[in-house]
């Protein structure tokens, strides 16, 4: 029997580490045998690619907000409704942070082992030696509850990440987990943002608890399929485990956090000057 290995010098992200906790199987197809996905997310295949689209759009209209280019200029961009709809809601929220240093599209690495653990963040706003704001934009069609979002596995990699790196943003100190905090801005719901500050303690289980997965995946030889079939309905992998060729549809699933239509941090460009 063939065993199975991660890449040498292989970087964990957000993503990578959700697909494990999700289904050993498909980080394995994924990462590790690289394989080209033979079924789309969901069904219509134009409506989920106009989608896909539109999340690229909208955070790079953000990032080039935050850079400074003029509002009228990036206004042109918002050529649907769900874009003009996004947009418009983003200049309402009126992002205004005076005192704080902002660093935009900005990638941290940690090594963990004989690996790399990463995480592009969307903004990272720092008052020196007060406080840190971690914002991440979210095109969600249905807000997802925050003791969902609290636990995915995002969450704990940003925070816990810069907890742990964050001294090359902060004159060569490190950042307090107390002085973090999380914030999810939603373009659907630009009133309710879930916003989760940081502890030490959090921070140590969080560490710990990352550590460990990785540690665990780069010493696993099998990666066996996930026991709970509803997680295949949406896995573009689903064929090779002979659980289903047909996408699921955006429109018959119950809990929101089942299929929440988002970009994932490998699907969204580098910002080009």
């Amino acid at each position: 029997m063939e065993y199975l290995s991660l890449p040498s010098g292989f970087s964990f992200s957000q993503s990578s580490l959700q697909d494990y906790y999700e289904c050993p199987r498909r980080f394995q197809l994924r990462y590790i045998q690289r394989l080209q996905w033979p079924a789309v997310d969901t069904e219509p295949v134009q409506e989920n690619e106009r989608r896909q689209q539109e999340g690229q759009a909208f955070h790079l209209m953000i990032q080039q907000r935050l850079i400074g280019l003029p509002v009228e200029k990036l206004g042109q961009n918002a050529n649907t409704p769900d874009l003009s709809r996004w947009w418009g809601n983003f200049l309402e929220t009126k992002l205004e942070l005076p005192g704080y240093n902002q660093h935009i599209e900005i990638t941290l690495v940690a090594p963990v082992g004989n690996y790399r653990l990463l995480a592009k963040y969307d903004l990272v706003s720092i008052k020196s030696h007060e406080r840190v704001l971690i914002y991440d934009w979210k095109t969600y069609h249905k807000r997802p509850r925050d003791e969902w979002m609290i636990a995915h596995l995002q969450t704990r990699v940003y925070r816990a990440l810069l907890v742990q790196t964050g001294a090359c943003l902060n004159s060569g100190s490190l950042f307090l987990p107390e002085q973090i905090t999380m914030v999810y801005w939603y373009a659907n719901f630009p009133s309710e943002p879930a916003v989760f500050p940081y502890n030490t303690a959090q921070f140590n289980n969080d560490w710990e608890a990352l550590t460990g997965l990785i540690n665990e995946i780069s010493n696993h030889r099998h990666f066996p399929m996930t026991e709970d079939e509803k997680k295949c309905t949406y896995c573009p992998y689903r064929s090779y485990c002979n659980r289903g060729c047909t996408a699921g549809t955006q429109t018959n699933y119950a809990d929101p956090e089942s299929f929440l239509g988002e970009i994932t941090f490998e699907q969204i460009p580098e910002l080009e000057f």
